[in-house]
This record gives C-alpha cells, structure tokens and sequence, in this order.
C-alpha cells in the first residue's frame, strides 16, 4: 500500500481537481475559509497544489484538515486510479515495491 504522508501527489496535482460536489453545508462550514477557493467551488490553490497541503512531496506530507478534508479527497485511493495518474505527473514510483 502506498503511504499518503510521504507522497501527496494527489494533492499537488490540479487546481481544478480538489472541487466540492457532495457535501452537504454543514461539512463546508467546518473548512477554514483560507483553504476555500475564492468562488467557493473547492479547495484553494497555489498553483496546482492545494493550500491545505503541507510537507514535500514525495517526501513526508500531511493535510492540514485532514480530519475535515471534502468528500474528493477522501476518495482517492491509494493506488487507486487517480493516485497513479498524481504520481506518474510527479515522476514517483507506480509500484510500492522495493526498488
């Protein structure tokens, strides 16, 4: 299994990609306004990655509000699809065996 915290590739990926679409009002209440797009549609970003990132990437990583996160990012998977896709554009393994 791929470990999140020492990658975040999915959260350096697109600005277009950490968008809100099934939370309900009361989910994004809970998320700091520095963190929401000025449109109010997903996360901010910086650049393509996501303002509530922390760490390096393909280093050691973490969420910010990890415990509050939207509903996108708790469906990404790791190793799943869109976890390959964040990693291959990051140049990081695609396999989490040993080198």
């Amino acid at each position: 299994m791929f470990d999140c915290q020492s990658c975040g590739a999915c959260c350096s990926y697109s600005a277009e990609w950490p968008r809100f679409s099934t939370e309900d009002d009361a989910q994004l209440d809970r998320i700091p306004a520095k963190h929401v797009a000025a449109d109010e549609s997903g996360m901010r970003c910086d650049g393509v990655r996501c303002s509530a990132l922390t760490g390096e990437v393909g280093k050691v990583t973490a969420c910010g509000i990890y415990e509050i996160r939207p509903d996108v990012c708790r469906a990404c998977m790791p190793g799943g699809d869109d976890c390959l896709m964040a990693r291959r554009a990051h140049g990081l393994p695609l396999t989490n065996l040993p080198p």
